[in-house]
């Protein structure tokens, strides 16, 4: 069981220097901690690892106290014994506001008692994160909902409670803003959503569900719902997307990957006027004909992903019409598409505010488009190529072109060698060039969704037995490295075999200052 750190707003410098007190004369033994005032240590806590501050907490009662009532996020192992510790757990972090269950899926998880207990003595909690409870069921979750009135975040995996579970907690949670579902069992039953359910929910994430349609009636009664996001569920999502597109006019993104979806859903995508993000990954359904519809309606469009897959149904005609009415476009990411030089053109020409582009896996892309954007698009600051048969000619022409570009990635293009990037950083000292010249087979995927949902937590092991008779947290880092560092080395022997993630790479490392979505880049 374990612990992050505390994610509370640090106090101003200003602040504390006016409530820390004048040190006394130089005294080799005298403790100057004693000094600093509360809010001060709170703030010192604020900036250490999980480690470090778990051993800050065992310097001292005060130091102990301290840290359990400025803690806001814990992790804990969600197993059956966890029950008789939640007292003394909670008792001691008392301000958390978000927290982690987490069980393994072959081992037995705490029940709807001990899910209820925790509700009630964590009633500020805001976020909340259930993996692998399996035990849990429909009356744990509306206990959850009854008692957590200030939750706005729900994520769930692996568990086994339904579509039942989800639609009680979201319809006794009054400001539920955030639902995610990954791999949640037993969702074949089908339950009625009123109109008032969801009346919160601005984002929905469903993903690896076998029947994602039983909360259907949830996506569409979700009146605010400004993103949605679907990812490797079965069924046909072609009506669902219609309904949508009926009922939820005001969504603003929509991320579509590995799904049965084709023109018609794209369709109903397009009655969504206010749409500003499209992802469509690797949905072999789709062509141009629905690209075309929702960039002709959709005009507000500043982010595009498409992983055409391979299949040849998205091209020119597709982006022509993003070219000609997307104006506002300020991102584009091509995968697997086959353009040519007259839809690229285009949206150089058209799209003025283009700062974020990527070009990966096309093989239709040549030195001559380059140039092209090199010339025509002057916002451009970020630029990727991978994949592409582009020579040192084409990088050449980013020596004097695109005057506001800021990084450029460079990997797997194979005619582009060292001294071609050497030149262009020697014309540009102030550009950051992410050259990568190994040949290595890599299979181009444009994958977003391993980071849906937020970002990693770096957490401690937290052992109830340790905090009841000796007040202290075991660290579990030693071993979550161990088992980083072998899942690295197999993805380094086998990558070409497991399909590494290619938008990560595209933006991954460049987008330090933008706000570029979690989900489109994690």
């Amino acid at each position: 069981m374990g612990q992050s750190p505390s994610t509370a707003t640090a106090p101003s410098l200003d602040f504390i220097r006016h409530q820390i007190s004048p040190m006394p004369p130089n005294n080799n033994d005298a403790d100057y901690t004693l000094h600093l005032p509360d809010d001060c240590l709170a703030t010192i806590f604020h900036f250490l690892s999980a480690g470090d501050r778990k051993r800050c907490s065992l310097v001292c009662r005060r130091w102990h106290l301290l840290d359990g009532q400025t803690r806001h996020r814990l992790s804990l192992s969600a197993q059956p014994e966890l029950l008789d510790f939640v007292p003394s757990i909670f008792t001691r972090f008392d301000s958390v506001t978000k927290l982690a269950l987490r069980c393994d899926r072959k081992s037995p998880s705490i029940n709807d008692d001990a899910l209820i207990l925790i509700s009630l003595r964590c009633k500020n909690l805001t976020r909340l994160k259930l993996r692998g409870c399996r035990d849990i069921t429909a009356e744990g979750m509306a206990g959850v909902g009854d008692n957590c009135n200030r939750l706005k975040k729900l994520s769930v995996a692996s568990c086994m409670f339904g579509a039942k579970g989800i639609v009680t907690a979201v319809e006794r949670c009054a400001v539920l803003e955030d639902l995610t579902v990954k791999r949640l069992r037993g969702v074949h039953d089908s339950t009625e959503v009123s109109d008032s359910v969801a009346s919160s929910l601005k984002s929905i994430c469903l993903k690896e569900l076998v029947n994602g349609q039983s909360l259907v009636p949830l996506i569409v009664g979700s009146k605010r719902l400004k993103s949605l996001k679907i990812i490797r569920c079965l069924g046909d999502w072609d009506g669902t997307l219609e309904k949508v597109g009926w009922f939820n006019d005001g969504l603003s993104e929509i991320h579509l990957e590995k799904i049965q979806v084709g023109d018609v859903g794209l369709g109903g995508v397009s009655n969504c006027s206010k749409l500003e993000t499209l992802h469509v990954v690797k949905t072999a359904e789709c062509s141009n004909l629905g690209i075309s519809v929702v960039a002709e309606r959709c005009k507000l469009l500043r982010k595009v992903h498409i992983d055409g897959w391979r299949t040849n149904r998205i091209g020119d005609d597709g982006l022509i019409a993003i070219a000609k009415h997307c104006p506002n476009l300020q991102e584009l990411v091509l995968i697997g598409v086959y353009p040519t030089s007259v839809s690229l053109a285009l949206i150089a020409s058209n799209c003025r505010n283009l700062e974020r582009l990527a070009l990966c896996g096309i093989g239709t892309v040549g030195d001559a488009d380059i140039e092209c954007i090199s010339a025509k698009c002057i916002a451009l600051k970020k630029l990727c190529i991978k994949g592409c048969p582009i020579s040192n000619i084409g990088i050449g022409a980013l020596a004097s072109g695109c005057p506001n570009l800021v990084k450029v990635k460079v990997k797997k293009c194979r005619k582009i060698t060292g001294k071609g990037v050497e030149w262009v950083r020697e014309q540009r000292v102030s550009l950051t060039f992410n050259y990568d010249d190994d040949s290595e087979v890599e299979a181009l995927d444009g994958s977003g969704s391993e980071g849906v949902g937020g970002a990693q937590e770096s957490t401690v092991e937290f052992m109830p037995t340790n905090i009841m008779n000796h007040g202290t947290v075991s660290d579990a880092s030693s071993s979550s490295n161990n088992v980083n560092n072998r899942l690295t080395a197999f993805r380094t022997r086998f990558g070409f075999l497991a399909g590494r993630n290619l938008v990560p790479c595209a933006f991954r490392r460049l987008s330090n200052t933008d706000d570029v979505s979690n989900s489109s880049y994690s």
